[in-house]
């Protein structure tokens, strides 16, 4: 994950509406934030680490003038978690500057980086981002032409917004899957990776940018080129749907949490628990559990609460913070106390968040602990963006549903079929990456790409 926006505005101050539109994206990515803006061509681009409201302030947001700007919140799949990886990235070729702000991960970034380097070309980061930038900037060609030859050479998943020569470019890889969402202020263009970072801002949607889209956003409007020709369908990550985008946010057309309330109702109809109390591990299961609760007739109830300004544990950057997060974060109510509880929750990923709430539950004196995923088990690495990219850290990779439940010591636990989450969505299957849940991936994975996110650090490489 990682959330960009970008918006022509002349006459607007981009960078407050760019500031907005990061705070609707902040559940994207909580470990940098940056915004650049364009004044006449001139790049001026602020970046640090922290949450969005960390990083800017009044009088910095003042200090950004311009006529159009890029912004982006990250979560990091390549490259570590320091100011260097901080996007929008800025590159210097011999064609142009550009800034750059990436949702997604390249899977050819090795070879596009050797190639590079052997070039002469300095790369101050280790992040894919910088190598997308770099292959534009040094581009001679004009800058349209060079991001859509960018666009034929990289690989993987990306979504984009870049600036440069004063113009804002959006661009989605061949199969769609990172989303990139094209809409209007009046008469100003945005781009975002959710409709949500829209509504906040009181802008419209005008749709998704197709599979190898590119746009083109300066004073003569708005046009689009089929740079690269999409794959099939498309393949829209499916965990867009489960976990990752905001439930008030549409995709293909489709509201989130009524997508997610469905997962919950099929869940109930595929596996049926007698129990006293529906319950969600919230904020990403209450969708589901409210879908339960309605479909099985059990009572729905807060079990838990969530401390919200603790941030997504799922999305922390190592193991030690994310199970530190979790104790922080979740503590149950005494109303599961000599009660049977289904607890609804939207994926189980590494299995130690899961395994920490069935203990709370039954240490607050739950009799029962019924555990119902409203996804099926997760089972292979992802290279498209989700750090999980090792087979070993997926609790489901090579354990039996039974053996899952064992270890994260609840009573039963079932997960949602496949095809039950298919239906859900409304959508066809072969319109999505299911990679994670099914090993069959839409686009080549090099055979040495069982890489941790940090194989570009000196440390690495050493």
């Amino acid at each position: 994950m990682c959330g960009v926006f970008g918006i022509y505005g002349p006459g607007r101050d981009v960078a407050r509406l760019s500031y907005f539109g990061l705070f609707a994206l902040q559940h994207r990515g909580q470990e940098s934030a940056g915004i650049a803006v364009s004044d006449r061509g001139r790049l001026t681009v602020l970046r640090d680490m922290g949450l969005v409201s960390q990083v800017f302030s009044e009088q910095k947001l003042r200090g950004l003038r311009g006529q159009v700007a890029i912004a982006h919140t990250r979560y990091s799949t390549t490259g570590s978690t320091h100011w260097a990886n901080a996007q929008p990235i800025v590159q210097h070729g011999q064609a142009r500057t550009v800034a750059l702000g990436h949702n997604g991960n390249l899977t050819n970034t090795s070879e596009l980086r050797a190639e590079l380097v052997e070039q002469g070309v300095r790369l101050n980061s280790t992040s894919d981002t910088e190598v997308i930038a770099a292959l534009i900037a040094r581009d001679e060609r004009p800058l349209e032409a060079a991001v859509a030859a960018t666009m034929a050479r990289i690989e993987g998943a990306f979504s984009a917004v870049l600036l440069s020569e004063g113009k804002l470019i959006g661009f989605r890889d061949p199969d769609g899957i990172r989303p990139l969402v094209l809409g209007r202020l009046d008469g100003d263009w945005l781009l975002a990776s959710e409709s949500c970072a829209f509504d906040l801002l009181g802008a419209e949607v005008e749709r998704e940018l197709a599979p190898g889209e590119l746009v083109v956003i300066d004073g003569d409007g708005c046009r689009s080129v089929q740079a690269v020709e999409p794959k099939n369908a498309g393949a829209l990550c499916i965990f867009e749907f489960i976990y990752f985008a905001r439930p008030d946010s549409k995709l293909r057309g489709v509201e989130l949490h009524g997508a997610r309330m469905r997962m919950g109702e099929q869940l109930a109809a595929e596996a049926p628990a007698e129990a006293d109390v529906v319950m969600a591990v919230p904020d990403s299961g209450t969708p589901a559990a409210i879908g339960f609760a309605r479909a099985s007739g059990i009572p729905f109830a807060e079990g838990l609460i969530k401390n919200r300004y603790v941030g997504r544990t799922f999305i922390q950057p190592d193991k030690a913070l994310r199970e530190h997060g979790i104790r922080s974060k979740f503590n149950p109510l005494a109303e599961v106390a000599g009660k049977r509880v289904v607890v609804v929750d939207d994926s189980i990923v590494r299995g130690s968040t899961t395994n920490q709430i069935v203990a709370m539950l039954f240490d607050a004196g739950a009799l029962e602990v019924h555990v119902r995923i409203s996804s099926p088990p997760i089972v292979s690495p992802c290279f498209y963006g989700i750090d999980m990219a090792d087979e070993d850290d997926l609790v489901a990779a090579s354990r039996s549903v039974d053996e899952v439940r064992e270890l994260i010591g609840a009573t039963s636990l079932a997960y949602l079929s496949l095809e039950g989450l298919q239906d859900a969505t409304r959508r066809p299957e072969g319109t999505f990456c299911r990679a994670c849940l099914t090993r069959s991936y839409p686009t080549r994975i090099p055979d040495d790409l069982k890489l941790a996110k940090l194989r570009f650090e000196p440390a690495a490489r050493a």
